[in-house]
């Protein structure tokens, strides 16, 4: 299948080729059709999967062959709820590459940043909304959004939302648009939980379900190891394989953000250039770390779960595991931030005693068990 066969519009084709795709990927191929002819979708798809273009395509095409009602020239026709900042602003890369050739506008507001800009570039009127919960209903507050014309809905990885303990924001906003059964709504989620399954009762109408397949396939392309050591070895073990085996540019996971914010300072003592990213962080310092990421900048970025989501980075060949998720999906998570697009790469997990339920949760997931390796003056 090709993207020509799923029905988009030439200035949408044309766009997907700048970005070098050919063949739309499953979810993409899945939802797009459904989406195009108007139906409501509920969609099962992981991180990586390409979900993003799967509802950013089909919105755009849908945006430009309706016609906006009254007042629609200044109210928003399309709203994005997204998780963190991180995915929001990866959303308003989408719409930015998939609609250069098309006349909507869109704005992308989240918390963390001065609000001024934000609210100067809705009162210009824009077709598309893409937010998080918290800074949406600032806006709401302060009037400089109306949320009464909007005629899709997507919630993007709903089921973070509803983890970070957004459901009543959630709830609040979607009171302020037109009810279920006049908007369309789309929901994505990495996986169907009761909760998401009550959620999608109150938000979809008669949807489309789609559920594909976990990606284990993706995992088996990436080289997991896990290192059995002490926990109290762990930070020291982390700096020696940095720096013994010159590993240039490494992603490291911690559980909390106080222990992320702790290990990147063990490790700049170290002598390793490393920041942190977390919820706590403001956009400005979490943006400058990534970009010094990307461009080679900074050797270690530790982050945390939540921060990580939306993380789109090219070419990352080390992930590290300094403390294993409580949801074995989230390794999944992790570990996809490298091996990307057919590449290979590498997921290193230090696990302490504590953490082999953890373990054996997360090599059920994945359907094998993940090798381990003792090295030397590491063992425990």
């Amino acid at each position: 299948m090709s993207f020509e066969t799923l029905g988009l519009a030439a200035g949408l084709l044309r766009a997907v080729g700048e970005q070098g795709y050919t063949e739309p990927t499953p979810i993409q191929s899945q939802a797009i059709p459904p989406v195009l002819q108007g139906r409501d979708v509920m969609a099962c798809a992981q991180t990586g999967t390409g979900k993003t273009a799967a509802f950013t395509l089909p919105l755009l095409q849908r945006l430009m062959t309706t016609r906006a009602g009254p007042g629609g020239s200044r109210r928003p026709r399309a709203l994005v709820l997204a998780p963190t900042r991180e995915l929001a602003a990866q959303v308003g890369e989408s719409l930015r590459d998939y609609g250069r050739h098309l006349p909507l506008q869109y704005a992308v507001i989240f918390g963390g940043v001065k609000i001024r800009a934000q609210v100067m570039r809705l009162r210009r009127g824009v077709d598309i909304v893409v937010a998080t919960p918290g800074r949406l209903l600032d806006h709401v507050t302060r009037g400089t959004v109306d949320l009464s014309g909007v005629e899709v809905v997507v919630l993007d990885e709903a089921d973070r939302m509803l983890d970070m303990g957004f459901i009543e924001a959630i709830r609040r906003i979607l009171d302020l648009m037109p009810p279920r059964g006049t908007r369309q709504s789309l929901l994505f989620s990495a996986t169907f939980s009761p909760q998401i399954r009550r959620l999608a009762n109150g938000l979809l109408s008669n949807p489309v379900c789609l559920e594909i397949a976990r990606d284990v396939g993706a995992a088996q392309r990436i080289d997991q190891v896990v290192h059995p050591v002490a926990r109290s070895r762990k930070r020291a073990l982390l700096s020696h394989m940095i720096g013994s085996r010159d590993w240039r540019q490494v992603l490291v996971f911690t559980r909390t953000r106080r222990g992320a914010d702790r290990l990147a300072r063990q490790l700049a003592q170290d002598g390793l250039q490393a920041t942190a990213i977390h919820g706590d962080k403001s956009q400005g310092a979490r943006s400058r770390a990534l970009a010094d990421f990307k461009q080679g900048r900074l050797r270690v970025l530790v982050a945390t779960d939540i921060a990580a989501r939306g993380l789109d980075i090219d070419h990352l060949p080390h992930v590290v595991n300094y403390e294993l998720p409580q949801v074995p999906e989230d390794y999944v998570h992790r570990i996809g931030r490298t091996g990307r697009a057919g590449r290979t790469g590498e997921a290193v997990s230090l696990v302490s005693d504590d953490e082999h339920g953890q373990l054996r949760n997360i090599e059920r997931v994945l359907r094998r068990r993940l090798p381990r390796e003792v090295l030397e003056g590491y063992e425990r």
